[in-house]
């Protein structure tokens, strides 16, 4: 399932978001969207995890989290 993570700081690294999932299990992706013209985080991400049971966890758990001074939100990404 894709997660969909938002207000991330603009300094937060894929690392770093990795590392917030990692705890609940398996995770199959993590990325950063990044913004063409400067190279910087636009501040949102997706982190895409195997296991239902794992992803309500992570969600559970990290919604809300004041990551860098900044409360992020985090839920499932809508399918186009």
């Amino acid at each position: 399932m894709k997660l969909l993570v938002r207000n991330l700081a603009r300094t937060t690294t894929e690392k770093e978001l990795l590392a917030l999932f990692e705890p609940f299990g398996t995770v199959q992706s993590c990325t950063l969207v990044m913004d063409k013209a400067t190279g910087e985080s636009k501040g949102f991400g997706f982190v895409e995890m195997p296991k239902q049971g794992d992803v309500k966890a992570a969600m559970q758990s990290n919604n809300g989290k004041e990551i860098a001074g900044n409360k992020i939100r985090v839920k499932k990404a809508e399918t186009k």
